[in-house]
């Protein structure tokens, strides 16, 4: 699953999981940000990393201009990974929320595994052990 692919796998686990105003932004010239979305009247701006290894610094330095240039409430960085523990000092430091793999798999558990089908067979690559 290529960058763009799960973009678009996360904006729809996020509707699936009651998110509503979901938008993937246009690609280039988005601040860091993929997806603008909100649930109970929370805004968020959310940067999906699809990643082989863990995400750094970059990622969440990225998610806070975002979340600021998007005037939104809560940022994120998303992942099929993990963080590097300086990205989640970073995080804190910075209240940007991190959704790692293991986020998105309780994602998935919560609205019923519908979001499987849209990876066409590729959720090993994105949920399985990291690569």
């Amino acid at each position: 699953m290529d960058g763009l692919e799960f973009e678009q796998f996360c904006a729809q686990l996020l509707r699936d999981n009651g998110f509503n105003h979901v938008e993937v932004t246009k690609g280039s010239g988005d601040f860091g940000i993929d997806i603008l979305a909100e649930k109970m009247g929370v805004t968020f701006a959310i940067q999906c990393k699809c990643c082989q290894s863990k995400v750094g610094n970059s990622a969440i330095q990225e998610a806070s201009s975002g979340r600021d240039y998007y005037n939104r409430m809560v940022g994120v960085v998303m992942t099929n990974n993990s963080f590097t523990p300086q990205a989640e000092e970073t995080a804190e430091r910075t209240k940007i929320l991190l959704w790692d793999r293991s986020e998105i798999e309780k994602m998935i558990a919560f609205q019923g595994g519908k979001s499987r089908n849209l990876c066409k067979g590729k959720v090993p690559v994105i949920l399985g052990e990291p690569v």
